[in-house]
């Protein structure tokens, strides 16, 4: 799919749309990652709030600091009009080389263009061996 993806969506769209996040995140680069978001996109991240692109980026360069080989999927929940609700676990280790499998849900808002206009996530992290990888 190479056109812009806005709501209302459809099975097909948001599946798209569930996709491109994952494709985006998986990248680890904040910049690519926060051009999905309105300039003043509101986020609840864990227990951080943000609002707007720059404190996207910082959080994001700061995650990815922590959480080396960082490897994430997504999965479509359920989809409405102009929102989409997603699961997700990914994988990644520490400074220590301690792997983790960190598991959540986030609901997301669209504005009319496509972007992004509120993302609220939920995380839980668990520790893991390498092993017991799966990403």
């Amino acid at each position: 799919m190479t056109q812009k993806i806005v709501p209302p969506f459809t099975e097909e769209t948001a599946r798209a749309k569930v996709q491109a996040a994952e494709d985006a995140w998986n990248s680890r680069d904040p910049e690519r990652v926060a051009l999905a978001y309105t300039a003043d996109s509101e986020w609840r991240n864990r227990d951080s709030f943000l609002t707007g692109r720059e404190e996207i980026k910082a959080l994001l360069a700061a995650k990815w600091q922590k959480e080396r080989d960082y490897k994430l999927q997504k999965q479509l929940w359920a989809f409405a009009g102009n929102r989409i609700a997603v699961r997700f676990e990914y994988e990644w280790r520490d400074q220590d080389d301690q792997w983790w499998r960190s598991y959540g849900n986030e609901n997301w808002e669209f504005a009319p263009d496509g972007l992004m206009q509120k993302r609220f996530a939920s995380i839980n992290d668990v520790p893991i061996s390498a092993t017991e990888r799966r990403l």
